[in-house]
């Protein structure tokens, strides 16, 4: 059965985690491979995530990285939900009114 397509929102929020866990995979100087063999994960899944392939991991996928790299899951839950970074944000077109 093929997937649902993700809503632009949930495509940001992907982004960002795989961006946060990016950067505290390297920020703890550890390979994606070591990462997935502590994790118990394949080192595809990894990279999959990291690489935005993977937007929506399973919760027990992302809680065993944010264990492997000293995450909580309330801090990844938080850091998804903040406002996108300008390189993530979608064009605004002035010609739509969504103001319903």
């Amino acid at each position: 059965m093929p997937r649902r397509r993700l809503d632009p929102a949930a495509q940001r929020r992907g982004q960002m985690l795989a961006s946060r866990l990016t950067q505290a995979r390297r920020a703890s100087g550890r390979s994606a491979e070591a990462v997935a063999r502590s994790a118990g994960i394949s080192v595809e899944t990894v990279r999959s995530i990291e690489k935005g392939r993977t937007a929506t991991p399973e919760f027990f996928t992302v809680a065993a990285l944010a264990t492997e790299l000293g995450l909580s899951l309330d801090e990844l839950y938080t850091s998804t939900r903040q406002p996108a970074p300008q390189a993530f944000r979608e064009p605004v077109d002035p010609r739509v009114d969504d103001s319903d």
